[in-house]
């Protein structure tokens, strides 16, 4: 290039916004978002994502009373009504009573891990029972529930915690934060490279860019902490991802996705449309879909316009999209679960394993092939009436049926638990736990030298496991494993998966202590051999931060 031609190009950069100067230097590159209707691969998918797009937004309809009842329910009762109060079970836990940080807190006094999971679970559906949507909802229909409480959510994520992320300088674009667009049926993803400072995403943003935070849990401790108390009660990750949107414009276009998805409306308002399933390979999907069309939809199920407050459930496969209203922005926050937790799930690792020890205690199964099936069987002899595929399909049949009794089920429900652990978020500790955990034992340097460093365990120490869902024993070839999410990273799997190798002589233990749980036990209650057993085993997860103990085990 020129020095003349050089010196007008940055002349003319000066002017520009960012989204401007992201699309002059990208040029004629392939876009990274999809066309719709093309064929370029979506930029996702990521965990929690819904988004949406469409036309140019105009004021919505109430929702759709084309709706079935049975598939969408409104729910909405006074915000202050005894009723509400009573069905919500953590009416502090609103606006009026603190917000999340409230409800949070709250829950803290509860003794039991699995207790505070259903009780957040519950305050997010309220006023609807959890066993009502388990019932009603839960992987067959969207959920709307219009509160009338614009600050149920108070405290949980804000424009100002997400400005404090990027004013943080861990935030880089691709990684955690993507700006999007949606506009002519385009969605496209205008990520530049490097970090993310507010400077460049705020002109973003000001240019009509949508901004998805991914998993807000690496930068807000308070949703951290929301997530790892609900994925106990899932049994499945809980991921989240923030989207804020400008006024009058929409950054996804319509898609379903491969998680149930709880959009929790934190400020302004969005106009959302949700559809059916087109087909039955659409219903609970694996996979989240491409980019469609509006070309590719029907007429909405369930079209609302969601206001601070306010909850949208829609099961995965519901096809879905939103787009803000020209007089206000809009951020929500979508909480999700179930990704890959399906049957066919667990039977992907079942099924092999399975064969594998068939083959090995099962001659049946070594069994050659009849030498000539080739000439009968396939495709091509489809159609074909010979008693010798009659025979062959029936010998497969049978095999397929002995192959139950070969089935792990309980090893491969193990597995599946063992990744579930490697995905879970660290726990987040109450100042009780942390006092009477290793976070909270007072080592340190003092007068030249480090103090209060021994832990002293003996067997009249009480001891408990720190949460129910932290832990999970797993026998493999290597040995008897106990995996243990008390050292995973906010950072979805940034360390690797963290696990102890027990001897057999400690299982009893291990399960004791589940069994247990939430109530304390003496160190000598533990059902080893020995006292030294008991005290080594009781130190060693003391030190993993597994085991908490009744009193600090020193005062300062």
């Amino acid at each position: 290039m020129a020095a003349g031609s050089a010196a007008e190009w940055r002349r003319q950069l000066g002017r520009l916004s960012a989204l401007s100067v992201y699309r002059r230097a990208a040029g004629a590159r392939r876009p990274e978002g999809r066309r719709a209707g093309g064929k370029w691969a979506k930029a996702r998918p990521r965990r929690g994502e819904a988004g949406g797009g469409g036309p140019e937004p105009k004021a919505p309809p109430e929702p759709s009373a084309s709706a079935p009842a049975s598939r969408v329910e409104r729910a909405k009762a006074p915000a202050h009504s005894p009723e509400a109060k009573r069905q919500r079970g953590t009416a502090e836990g609103s606006g009026e009573g603190g917000g999340v940080a409230e409800l949070l807190r709250r829950l803290e006094r509860l003794d039991d891990s699995r207790q505070r999971a259903a009780e957040l679970f519950q305050w997010l559906l309220a006023p609807v029972s959890p066993a009502e949507f388990m019932r009603r909802h839960w992987e067959r229909a969207p959920l709307l529930l219009r509160r009338g409480d614009p600050g149920y959510y108070a405290g949980l994520f804000s424009t100002a915690d997400f400005d404090a992320a990027l004013r943080g300088g861990g935030v880089h674009f691709g990684t955690h934060l993507d700006v999007t667009s949606y506009a002519e049926g385009v969605r496209e993803t205008h990520n530049p490279s490097g970090r993310a400072l507010p400077a460049v995403v705020w002109d973003f943003y000001q240019n009509g860019c949508s901004l998805r935070l991914l998993s807000p849990q690496t930068f807000s401790d308070t949703v951290w902490h929301f997530l790892s108390i609900l994925q106990e009660h899932f049994g499945s990750m809980a991921g989240a991802n923030t989207y804020l949107t400008p006024p009058g414009t929409q950054g996804f276009a319509p898609h379903y996705d491969d998680i149930e998805a709880f959009v929790l409306q934190l400020e302004g308002k969005k106009h959302w449309r949700v559809y059916s399933p087109r087909v039955d390979t659409e219903v609970l999907p694996q996979f989240s879909s491409a980019n469609l069309t509006q070309a590719d939809l029907g007429e909405p199920m369930l079209e609302t316009v969601l206001e601070a407050g306010d909850l949208l459930y829609f099961p995965r496969g519901f096809i879905h999209q939103g787009d803000c209203l020209p007089d206000a922005h809009s951020l929500h926050i979508t909480v999700s679960s179930y990704q890959r937790n399906s049957w066919g799930d667990l039977l992907e690792k079942l099924l092999p394993a399975a064969l594998h020890m068939a083959l090995e205690e099962d001659v049946e199964f070594r069994q050659g092939l009849p030498m000539d099936y080739l000439g009968y069987m396939g495709v091509a002899n489809l159609d074909k009436v010979d008693a010798r595929r009659t025979a062959f399909m029936e010998k497969v049949q049978s095999l397929i049926k002995k192959l139950v009794d070969y089935a792990p089920i309980d090893a491969a429900v193990d597995q599946r638990a063992k990744s579930f652990i490697h995905d879970c978020l660290p726990p987040v500790l109450t100042q009780s736990e942390k006092l009477q955990s290793v976070y909270g034992f007072p080592a340190r340097w003092q007068d030249r030298g480090p103090c209060n460093v021994d832990i002293l365990i003996t067997k009249d120490t009480e001891v408990r496991l720190l949460h129910h869902g932290i832990i999970r024993l797993c026998n493999e070839e290597a040995g008897v494993m106990l995996y243990y999410t008390t050292e995973n990273s906010r950072v979805y799997h940034k360390e690797e998966p963290k696990f102890l190798e027990l001897g057999p002589e400690y299982i009893d233990s291990i399960e004791f202590l589940l069994s247990s749980y939430p109530n304390h036990i003496s160190v000598d209650a533990l059902p080893c051999e020995t006292l030294e057993d008991k005290i080594s085993l009781a130190t060693l997860l003391f030190e993993k931060g597994i085991l908490t103990t009744k009193k600090p085990l020193v005062q300062i």
